[in-house]
């Protein structure tokens, strides 16, 4: 059984949860060994382009419930800011803005707090020893006890030089090198959704940050244009237990619908667990009773070519018109989410993800 840290981190684009659903989420997975839970979604804009604002106080009355819900159910609760673009001026305003920030995230009482540097220009001159600075002066003034950052290339996915910059020479042997060795980075894999993490790349990629790299695992996340039309049910593959001792853990960035996300979440657990043992379809067809129930789960086995293979736009009206009344016949949060996606209600749009 390989022993490593599992969380959640949600970081996707698109409507986010509601609270009751993020306590549904931890309550199912702590006994599966879920141990952190990083609050990050994209649509969050006070953690994102308005981030010098304080949230509403309606969001930080739930923000602080939320955090005193984690830490009583064995879980770390943390937030991740991403000052946008921050790197191109970290002067007296910023820093002040960023104090004040950094002020109203700890009363929240964090145990993580994650700086973000994803989806931002990064084709800039010093931009590794900027992010480490800004790190830095961070770490030194967060009351949080673990700090992450994630890089503006988090990926060796060329997608990213392609849509924010080529990157620097060497630009992550220079964040590691700067970076104070207890802080720790994400890493998405070779791509942005790696189809797996092989134990030669971790290594690599650990030489590179000079640490173990923290997993941003982008599955079963569904957000954005071209993957909104799928449901990511199935088992996970490509993650073997084996790759335990080469990270610093494995964080799950799930999917838009709640309860569905559960079924791949459970299945990674069983994959650490069982090592080499592991079987990904019987581990959902476990994983889907477990949170379905076995009707529910037989259901969505039947058809979960149609919601991972095919996507909407490739159902026809004869599958819409069997699988609507089916799933709208049961009653449970899972048939509703599969129902509001038949229904196109988890769209997104380019011009959605650009606004955010």
């Amino acid at each position: 059984m390989a022993n490593v840290e599992l969380g959640l981190v949600e970081g996707y684009y698109g409507k986010p949860w509601s609270w009751a659903e993020r306590r549904a989420v931890v309550e199912a997975l702590v006994p599966h060994g879920y141990r952190f839970f990083l609050y990050a979604p994209k649509a969050d804009a006070f953690l994102r382009r308005l981030w010098q604002e304080p949230h509403p106080q309606e969001a930080t009355v739930e923000l602080r419930a939320f955090s005193a819900f984690c830490r009583a159910a064995g879980v770390r609760f943390g937030v991740g800011l991403s000052p946008y673009e921050i790197y191109r001026d970290f002067g007296p305003a910023a820093k002040d803005a960023l104090a004040a920030k950094l002020a109203q995230l700890d009363a929240l009482g964090l145990d993580d707090l994650a700086i973000l540097f994803d989806d931002m220009r990064g084709d800039l001159p010093n931009l590794a020893a900027s992010q480490v600075d800004i790190v830095h002066w961070i770490a030194e003034r967060t009351t949080a006890r673990r700090v992450i950052v994630c890089p503006s290339y988090y990926t060796d996915d060329s997608i990213l030089d392609r849509v924010f910059g080529q990157r620097p020479e060497n630009y992550l042997e220079d964040l590691g090198a700067g970076l104070d060795s207890a802080i720790e980075v994400f890493w998405t894999g070779e791509e942005v959704c790696a189809r797996e993490f092989s134990p030669g790349h971790l290594e690599r990629v650990s030489r590179q940050l000079r640490r173990k790299p923290l997993l941003w695992d982008n599955y079963p996340v569904n957000d954005g244009p071209l993957m909104s039309p799928f449901l990511h049910l199935r088992g996970f593959t490509g993650r073997p237990a084996s790759i335990g001792a080469q990270i610093a853990g494995h964080a799950v960035n799930p999917a838009l619908q709640p309860t569905l996300s559960l079924i791949p979440a459970i299945t990674l657990a069983r994959s650490y667990a069982q090592g080499e043992a592991y079987e990904y379809v019987r581990a959902f067809q476990d994983a889907a009773c477990q949170v379905l129930g076995a009707d529910l789960a037989a259901a969505v086995e039947r058809n979960i070519t149609q919601f991972q293979g095919f996507g909407l736009d490739r159902l026809t009206q004869e599958n819409m018109s069997r699988m609507r009344p089916r799933y709208a016949g049961f009653d449970h949060p899972a048939a509703r989410e599969i129902v509001a996606w038949l229904d196109g209600a988890y769209r997104i749009s380019l011009a959605e993800i650009e606004a955010t």
